[in-house]
């Protein structure tokens, strides 16, 4: 069955890096586009980055831009993403997601097939 699981999260001071990874199995990853959302206590879950299937197109919130790095390898079925100059307001659950449809990745989280169960970033100020 497929699983996403994503790792690297934790507490940090604002300013810190945090480095989170997508572990995917039970699929065809180099055939997905990967996005990462977020989604703070109390607020919808929202698009961050994605990554098209060989890493030609990627995309960024205006939030983030400059900040986070998105990558992917697709020989160890693996994203990434280094998080810089994190603040407060990045606190949140990152999931990663999966999305099979499409010439590129989308910014829509309907678009995504999978998701992982999150995990959990914390920016203390």
């Amino acid at each position: 069955q497929v699983q996403l699981v994503e790792s690297g999260g934790g507490l940090v001071q604002a300013g810190g890096s945090l480095r989170l990874s997508c572990q995917a199995s039970g699929l065809t990853f180099g055939s997905y586009h990967v996005g990462w959302f977020r989604q703070a206590p109390g607020k919808e879950r929202i698009f961050v980055t994605a990554i098209s299937r060989i890493g030609a197109y990627i995309a960024y919130a205006d939030s983030v831009k400059g900040r986070f790095t998105i990558s992917r390898d697709n020989a160890k079925n693996t994203v990434t993403l280094q998080m810089n100059s994190l603040k407060p307001e990045d606190t949140a659950v990152y999931f990663c997601a999966a999305d099979l449809d499409g010439l590129r990745a989308t910014t829509e989280r309907t678009e995504y097939d999978y998701w992982g169960q999150g995990t959990q970033v914390t920016v203390s100020s």
